[in-house]
């Protein structure tokens, strides 16, 4: 499969435009595919722990074949959210109206968020900027400052509202996440500006660009469309966070950094973050779910990622545990019992 395994994501695209085009169950096709046929095909294939070693890694990280793809991404995104908007019109019963929201909520997390997390990594500015546009379509604009300048400082630690405690039930962590990091996305705006002397009140603050965008958008839908057709795309954006939430959730539930006599926490490690190996994830994800090595080096992109022998594993793929997340007594018999073993050999 080697680098073609990354057009896998298309594959969901194209789940979207059936979805839209389409009335009945062919409205929930996405979510079929992606929490569906993908888990039970992940359990059909081993974990693929290999890394490229450094010789591949220096025509890897020259090969701009990986960043086109997510390039790619950005159009198709768009062209969907309004394909969407448009498909929303048609004369849907209120099944298949639900159907293509979750749909558009599917994109949202997978294409929108997951990949605007990835270019919005980049120190360049114009691939941040599209990572930006991702976001933006997911409504979750707030996650580019709060998670570079936040999660990545304060992972594992009880600081971060986006590090799931042991025992915490999923769908309460999802609003403590969310609001959490929403206003701590705010205060590292205002921390920054402030060490550089501009104003809080102006554009130089990411957050009120945001939000001005955020707002500008959802008006541009209800005056282009209607109510019903913002409120549409606003339970999307909902669905695509709730998502987002969800893999914040398994990323790093029940895992802690040390804290030292000097008041600061131990430097992040792969250990921090659970880490899965299985391709299928890993592919759809652009490599996502090799998150130990992501925290333990962010700047990395997602065709460089090492599966590192050191880190927490995961019993299946991201789409698997997603899904287990949100079966707690499950959830908790098996991730406590992963959690005692990896403390016993670690």
């Amino acid at each position: 499969m080697s680098k073609i395994k990354y057009l896998s994501v298309f594959i969901l695209a194209f789940t979207a435009y059936i979805s839209f085009t389409n009335f009945g169950v062919w409205t929930y096709l996405p979510i079929i595919f992606s929490f569906g046929f993908l888990p039970i095909l992940e359990l059909f294939f081993k974990p693929n722990a290999k890394n490229s070693d450094l010789e591949e890694k220096k025509e890897l990280k020259k090969d701009s074949y990986f960043n086109a793809v997510l390039f790619a991404t950005v159009p198709i995104q768009l062209g969907l959210l309004i394909f969407f908007l448009f498909s929303i019109q048609d004369n849907l019963s209120t099944f298949e109206f639900i159907g293509r929201v979750v749909s558009l909520g599917v994109l949202c997390g997978i294409l929108g968020i997951n990949v605007g997390h990835e270019l919005g990594h980049r120190t360049n500015r114009f691939q941040q900027f599209l990572g930006e546009i991702l976001l933006l379509t997911s409504l979750e604009t707030h996650f580019l400052p709060y998670h570079n300048s936040g999660h990545h400082y304060n992972v594992a630690t009880p600081r971060d509202p986006a590090t799931a405690r042991k025992g915490e039930l999923v769908f309460v962590f999802w609003f403590r996440s969310q609001i959490g990091s929403y206003f701590q996305a705010w205060q590292i705006e205002k921390n920054k500006l402030q060490k550089n002397g501009q104003h809080f009140f102006s554009f130089s603050n990411r957050m009120i660009v945001y939000t001005f965008a955020q707002l500008g958008l959802l008006l541009t839908i209800y005056f282009t469309f209607n109510l019903k057709t913002m409120m549409a795309f606003l339970a999307a954006s909902v669905f695509g966070i709730l998502m987002l939430e969800t893999v914040n959730y398994i990323e790093h539930y029940g895992l802690l950094r040390i804290l030292k006599e000097n008041g600061n926490y131990e430097r992040v490690k792969p250990y921090h973050s659970w880490n899965s190996n299985h391709i299928i994830g890993r592919s759809m994800l652009f490599e996502l779910s090799r998150h130990s090595d992501h925290h333990y080096k962010a700047s990395k992109h997602y065709q460089l990622l090492d599966a590192l022998p050191n880190s927490p594993q995961m019993i299946t793929g991201y789409p698997g545990m997603m899904l287990l997340a949100l079966i707690p007594p499950l959830w908790f018999k098996i991730m406590h019992k992963q959690l005692e073993e990896f403390k016993a050999t670690s």
